[in-house]
């Protein structure tokens, strides 16, 4: 078997047929063969061979798919490079890789350090113009012929090192076999009803596994026409949509939230076909676009380590919200994330797959292997469920899970819940360092044009559908989030923008009473602006004997109160001193009494405001509470905040 076999059986059957569309250039099947063979030949009489590396360090142009298919000819293996990554990044995986020679643009040649590349010896460039050092893609190929049948290669010999996104730590290059890749193109052909007549919209950037491999590779075996785009661009997308009548558009879940606002019914009539991955699809967006556009939008799971197709949300059964069930002779199931047991339909859990397309491993990391290979089944880092007909979701990444107070909160439920506001066009949800609970929720949102909403509003809106300790506690506006090239949220640099300090909570703006004058009248205040900033409602509506409880307000929140009380009184309060006092009128009248020197030890009175290493120890959870379970605390809460919204109803 050889990938660049399914080229070889187009020329055969469609020789004229456009292959492969990219702006003015039309490549026919026949032409992309001769210009694969002429590459494989060129390529030869450097000395490349059969197992060598070749880094692709382009973008998306028809040279990447000249070298690529010649590469898999002669049995070499292409080492997919980010077109955005800087000297020191690229020369990091053409020195990992080992890499022979690297094919790039003359645009990009500056960003390879060739001086730091010991093992590397050729520079070949597929566009531009090349220095005296380095190969032209004319030399290249000059006088090579245009026939070269691919090897025959064996099923686990490798085709391609796809490198991860390198989201945390250095990128891990996953190698992948002829064998992954070809089983993987014939389920996408399968499930997706590729046919010879479709065209395949390809923005999606070709380093990436989901370009290369569930678009590029696959509509090629399928016989179908690929239109290329060097990337997404919504005003370079839709007419091209029109004018080449694409019938099937792949995305990530940022396009289809750009084009449900910019699209229209004309511009997408001949698409008949939608499918979305690399990213959880938030399923009021998949509700929107069916709503305008009539059509479901098919979502897929995979990673770049499953080559990447796994799972598949099937046309002729299709659940809202879900990434479906296992592709033919794939396995897949949902483990707990301690001790790996199998959990129940419905329970959250990591999930894992086991199949002929997982990969062969991360190229020379045989520990990082170890460490998600265990008995053929590759863990895949994502957190899910499974119902009992046999459907997968996906709820979010495990490295993304926030853990508040011991808590766990999944990002991906909150922005779907986020996203149901009429304002909202993006969000982003993370966690931010705490010292007293480790961490708590923040979101980053991009409002659609010409809305206007605070932060307050957007924390209400998540209130009233959300336990109080998923609400975000830091809400902020921007006008982009940052993603990679293929659309994936960065959540890391949102982290990392907020680990240099101690994190606080978004509070309301407050009265900042002297010092000398908080007497008992204004601390009641200070707390009915506290409360009636949480509640969105008139601080004349709040009876200062009723319970907090009363009020929905739980255990957690009591935490945030009591810290965000004793940071305005400049003192350190225990949590336990507001479960004792539970309402404005006797807490106030406790303070009072302990400010005149009843109790010292419980108000440690200082007319400064604590340093940051006293804010740390202000505030403490009640040991009762730290004995509980995750799964205890998380019952505890959700039965406070249901007895609550119960007595205010009656």
């Amino acid at each position: 078997m050889n990938i660049a076999q399914s080229l070889e059986c187009g020329v055969r059957l469609w020789p004229d047929k456009p292959a492969l569309i990219f702006e003015e250039e039309v490549f026919t099947y026949r032409e992309l063969e001769e210009m694969a063979s002429r590459v494989a030949h060129g390529l030869s009489r450097l000395g490349v061979e059969r197992g060598d590396r070749v880094a692709l360090f382009l973008p998306n142009i028809p040279g990447w798919a000249f070298f690529y298919l010649g590469l898999q000819k002669i049995g070499a293996i292409a080492v997919s490079l980010n077109a955005t990554l800087k000297s020191e990044e690229a020369g990091f995986i053409i020195n990992d890789s080992g890499a022979k020679a690297v094919v790039t643009t003359e645009t990009l040649r500056p960003q390879v350090p060739a001086q730091a590349l010991p093992l590397l010896k050729h520079c070949l460039l597929a566009e531009g113009r090349a220095s005296e050092a380095d190969i032209s893609f004319k030399e290249l190929i000059e006088g090579t012929s245009c026939c070269a049948e691919a090897l025959e290669m064996e099923r686990d010999a490798p085709a391609a090192i796809v490198y991860t996104s390198g989201t945390t730590g250095f990128p891990k290059g996953a190698v992948l076999s002829h064998g992954n890749v070809i089983s993987n193109v014939e389920a996408k052909k399968h499930y997706l009803r590729i046919g010879t007549d479709d065209r395949l919209l390809l923005f999606l950037p070709l380093f990436h596994c989901f370009g290369q491999n569930a678009v590029f590779n696959s509509g090629l075996a399928a016989g179908a026409t690929i239109v290329l785009h060097r990337q997404f661009s919504a005003s370079r997308v839709l007419p091209s949509i029109a004018s080449q009548r694409v019938t099937m558009f792949f995305g990530v879940p940022a396009t289809f939230i750009i084009l449900a606002d910019r699209a229209n019914a004309d511009d997408l009539r001949s698409v008949r076909y939608y499918f979305s991955a690399a990213a959880s699809l938030p399923p009021e967006i998949e509700r929107r676009w069916q709503e305008k556009f009539g059509l479901p939008i098919h979502q897929g799971y995979g990673l770049t380590e499953t080559s990447p197709f796994a799972s598949y949300n099937h046309l002729d059964k299709h659940k809202s919200g879900s990434i479906g069930t296992p592709i033919e002779n794939v396995e897949m199931k949902v483990v707990d994330v301690e001790d790996g047991s199998e959990v129940a339909p419905g329970t959250l859990g990591e999930i894992v797959i086991r199949g002929p397309n997982v990969m062969l491993g991360y190229w020379n990391r045989p520990a990082e292997t170890a460490q998600v290979l265990k008995d053929g089944w590759f863990h895949t880092g994502d957190i899910g469920r499974v119902d009992n007909e046999g459907y997968f979701y996906l709820e979010d990444r495990l490295k993304d899970m926030v853990n508040v107070g011991g808590l766990k909160v999944y990002p991906a439920e909150i922005e779907n819940v986020i996203y149901q506001h009429a304002a909202v066009a993006e969000v982003a949800v993370y966690g931010m360092p705490d010292a007293l609970l480790g961490e708590r929720v923040a979101a980053q949102v991009v409002l659609k044009p010409e809305c206007a909403v605070t932060p307050e509003e957007i924390m209400a809106h998540c209130r009233e559908r959300l336990a109080d300790y998923k609400v975000p506690s830091l809400v902020e506006f921007a006008d982009s989030i940052p993603k990679n090239p293929t659309g994936k949220i960065l959540k890391r640099i949102l982290r990392e923008a907020k680990s240099g300090a101690r994190a606080t909570a978004q509070t309301p703006s407050l009265p900042d009473v002297p010092y000398a004058s908080r007497n008992a009248q204004a601390i009641q205040a200070w707390m009915l602006e506290w409360l009636s900033s949480r509640l969105q409602t008139e601080p004349g509506a709040i009876d200062v004997s009723r319970p907090f409880f009363d009020y929905g307000i739980n255990s957690l929140a009591l935490v945030r109160l009591a810290q965000d009380l004793g940071g305005w009184l400049g003192c350190s309060l225990e949590a336990t001193t507001v479960w004792n006092f539970p309402t404005i009128e006797s807490l106030t009248e406790h303070l009072m009494t302990t400010m005149r020197g009843a109790s010292p030890s419980l108000y440690l009175a200082s007319p400064s405001r604590p340093s940051s290493s006293e804010m740390r120890e202000a505030v403490a959870v009640p040991e009762s509470l730290k004995q509980l379970s995750d799964i205890e605390m998380a019952r505890l809460l959700e039965a406070e905040v249901s007895a609550a919204r119960q007595r205010k109803t009656r």
